[in-house]
């Protein structure tokens, strides 16, 4: 079979006076079918031609030339003329759109043109490049048309159209004929409006802004340069203030998405709020212990959803952070100084650097943050999530399934204490060996009773609870990819995963296995909210404060700076503009407010703030070869989901200690690897990872994969890894002292990959791995 491609350019409304002339004379009187339950190609052209020609005297005959003309031959089922939408992927390759395309052809017996738009109620399976049609749209046009009417004209006014993912988007929800004419016509309008900009904002209707852009916006010709980020920051996030409001309730389905996304982050931060509490109570002897952290994570929570720059960031207490307060109280404990003094001196001096940073535009320094350090990053806090809760998961098995009373040994040396010639004679007619049998099933029936603390039921059910809360997860989280149920059931399950599997292994473990042993957290009911009094302090608790709030400011800047960079990936379609200099500052104020009372710090967490852009989204699915991608079609930039989130994490210090303590520390460990799990989603570096065990025929079609060498691609991978496991290797080190390099390790990974990396693998090959937003 012979086939040509050949790109054609898509019409411009606005300088074109064809296209709104196409629009406004077929858009009304095209035939427009909604939500047909049609799936193969073939029942498809035939039910689109047959209502295009009802009524025409000579629809057999024009019928039979139209299937002749636009498929190859109807046995291969194969659409001979085409037109659909491509668009840049990451790395500078090309995807198709699979969710329509257009067929055309002249026919010699047709008298005018002729339009017809279905949309399928499931998406269909038309071909390798069109495995997920939800719009069908067919042009015949006669054989003998001028240049500007002929079929290839109009079907590129249509397929200019459709080419936009929002206005698809858009039209997949109108419920009716009638606004979806309304819609095509609305969106001409805007085309014609949009194309009349310069060429980067003529192809959506506001352009989805990179992580670092705004950086470059920042007119050098300003004299004061002190502040000058923060100020581009406040006139660039100030105008959309009240439509980051508005956003969370006006749309198809916000209100849906607004409540699943706020019980989404609801538990995504209270359990990981009470495990860091945990946590902190046992690194601190109950100094900073779980409601605590709830109240920080709520005063913080919602202060940043109202005054952050970039609401979509979620703030939390993390593993980092949780470790180095478990080195500060060490520190105290070394030197006998007052914990609560110190803490609060160490918060306040890494408040001021950051609002020294923020002053300076230090976060500039991110534009040399390459998609290299980020995923390292972000894979390292999947591996510390999932250090945190084996480590658990081994002290509870040490504690109970390996305890020595549990081995039997201790049953076997109380036995072997007892005479021999008791147990074997006797003056009775009884036989010695029912005898012998009798007596050590009775001592040992004796011991195992008189030892409370095997439990080994304890541990099975821990690890059960534990896994089954992540299995029940990722299955929920997954469904969408399922063929059970409808799309929309299918969606709401993975909107509410992470809720239903935690209510429902909380259930289990607290009711259904009501009778095991199971261990709760900790609970102080005391004062939580109290103003650190200053006391004993010196020049050099002054001094070493400082030092150890500068290293606590480079962990801050660095954690904040790359959870930002991941929440603006373009690949988000975020509109509103970026915020990092507005963002450090607001988290440096925080945290200096919450030092001062005692209360754990906040930064910016991952995996939970790209998980909570991901839940605002609309995505489109794509498949290539088999292998289905998930396209962001927009996102509802609201401050509305953090805002309740947090109100709800509030009220539920009233839930302590109970019910809170009915959730079971293996749901919360279990929530843990959920996360962890869930953040590896769009990971490049784990999906290379998994590339070293994977035949090469079952390689996934990745730009990377078409554009690089296999040996170059598996090098950049080495080096990832070798990165991954230093840093690995200073962050889980045994000694505290070590750990405290950690932050500085992060930052030496920017001239790592900009200075030496460069030696090993050519830039053309980096720039399809490791492109810069």
């Amino acid at each position: 079979m012979y086939a040509q491609h050949e790109r054609i350019p898509m019409k411009d409304f606005s300088a074109e006076v064809r296209a709104s002339l196409d629009v406004g004379n077929f858009v009304n009187r095209a035939i427009l079918l909604l939500d047909i339950n049609q799936t193969s190609l073939e029942s498809i052209v035939t039910l689109l031609l047959a209502k295009m020609l009802a009524g025409d005297e000579r629809s057999d005959m024009i019928m039979k030339e139209g299937r002749a003309a636009l498929m190859t031959h109807d046995s291969v089922h194969v659409l001979a003329k085409t037109v659909q939408g491509t668009s840049t992927s990451e790395g500078g390759g090309f995807d198709y759109d699979q969710s329509w395309i257009c067929a055309l052809c002249s026919l010699p017996s047709l008298q005018r043109r002729k339009v017809a738009i279905a949309r399928l109620k499931h998406p269909a399976n038309l071909g390798r490049t069109s495995q997920e049609i939800r719009f069908f749209i067919l042009v015949l046009a006669p054989m003998r048309e001028k240049g500007t009417k002929n079929a290839l004209e109009t079907a590129r006014t249509f397929a200019t159209l459709l080419a936009d993912i929002e206005c698809r988007q858009k039209l997949l929800e109108v419920r009716s004929e009638e606004e979806f004419k309304q819609m095509l016509h609305q969106h001409a309008k805007d085309l014609a409006i949009q194309q009349s900009y310069p060429p980067r904002h003529s192809r959506t209707s506001r352009p989805s802004v990179g992580p670092f852009d705004n950086f470059n916006e920042q007119g050098s010709s300003q004299k004061c340069c002190i502040g000058r980020g923060l100020r581009s920051d406040l006139k660039r996030r100030l105008p959309h203030y009240w439509s980051d409001f508005r956003d969370g309730v006006i749309g198809h389905k916000t209100l849906q998405k607004v409540i699943s996304t706020t019980l989404f982050l609801y538990f995504a931060c209270i359990l990981p709020s009470i495990a860091f509490g945990v946590l902190n109570d046992k690194n601190t002897h109950g100094l900073i212990d779980v409601k605590k952290v709830i109240i920080s994570q709520t005063i913080c929570g919602i202060f940043f959803s109202l005054f952050g720059g970039q609401p979509l960031i979620i703030m939390l207490t993390t593993a980092p952070l949780a470790l180095y307060i478990k080195i500060l109280y060490t520190i105290c404990e070394d030197l006998d100084l007052h914990f609560y003094s110190m803490y609060a001196l160490v918060g306040v001096w890494n408040s001021l650097f950051l609002i020294i940073y923020s002053f300076t535009d230090a976060s500039k320094l991110m534009k040399w943050s390459t998609r290299s350090t980020e995923e390292i990053f972000s894979l390292f806090v999947s591996i510390a999530f999932c250090v945190d809760a084996f480590k658990d998961l081994a002290a509870e098995f040490e504690k109970h399934y390996l305890a020595s009373e549990c081995t039997g040994a201790t049953a076997v040396a109380l036995l072997s204490t007892t005479t021999p010639s008791s147990l074997l004679y006797n003056d009775s007619n009884t036989d010695p060996t029912t005898t012998l049998l009798s007596n050590i099933s009775t001592q040992l029936s004796t011991t195992l009773a008189s030892t409370p603390e095997c439990h080994r039921d304890s541990s099975i059910l821990y690890l059960l609870l534990m896994l089954g809360t992540l299995w029940l997860g990722v299955t929920l989280y997954n469904f969408t990819k399922s063929p059970f149920l409808d799309a929309s059931k299918r969606e709401a399950l993975a909107d509410y995963a992470l809720p239903v599997a935690v209510l429902i292994m909380s259930f289990v473990g607290s009711y259904v296995f009501r009778s095991t042993e199971a261990d709760l957290f900790s609970y102080n009911d005391g004062e939580a909210l109290k103003v650190t009094k200053f006391e004993g302090i010196t020049i050099g608790m002054v001094a070493g404060s400082m030092g150890l709030g500068f290293c606590l400011s480079l962990l801050f800047f660095m954690d904040q700076n790359i959870s930002s960079a991941l929440v603006n990936n373009p690949a988000n379609k975020l509109k509103k503009g970026t915020a990092y200099h507005l963002d450090l500052f607001v988290v440096a104020i925080m945290n200096c407010f919450v030092s001062i009372f005692g209360l754990p710090w906040v930064h910016a967490a991952l995996p939970h703030s790209p998980l909570h852009v991901r839940a605002l989204a609309d995505v489109e699915e794509r498949v290539d070869q088999g292998h289905v991608y998930h396209i962001v079609v927009r996102v509802r930039e609201t401050r509305l989901t953090t805002l309740f989130s947090h109100i709800m994490i509030g009220l539920s210090i009233m839930m302590l200690p109970t019910p809170l303590q009915y959730i079971p520390k293996a749901v919360l460990y279990g929530l843990f690897l959920y996360i962890a799990y869930t953040a590896l989603d769009g990971n490049q570096l784990f999906e290379r990872i998994v590339l070293l065990i994977t035949e090469q025929a079952a390689y996934p079609p990745n730009h990377y994969v078409r554009r690089v060498p296999q040996r170059k691609m598996h090098l950049f991978t080495a080096v990832q890894l070798l990165q991954l496991g230093i840093l690995c290797g200073f962050g889980f080190s045994p000694w505290p002292y070590l750990k405290m390099v950690f932050p500085l390790l992060i930052l030496t990974f920017l001239p790592i990959r900009h200075k030496l990396v460069p030696f090993l693998i050519d830039l053309k090959f980096l720039d399809a791995l490791d492109r810069s937003h």
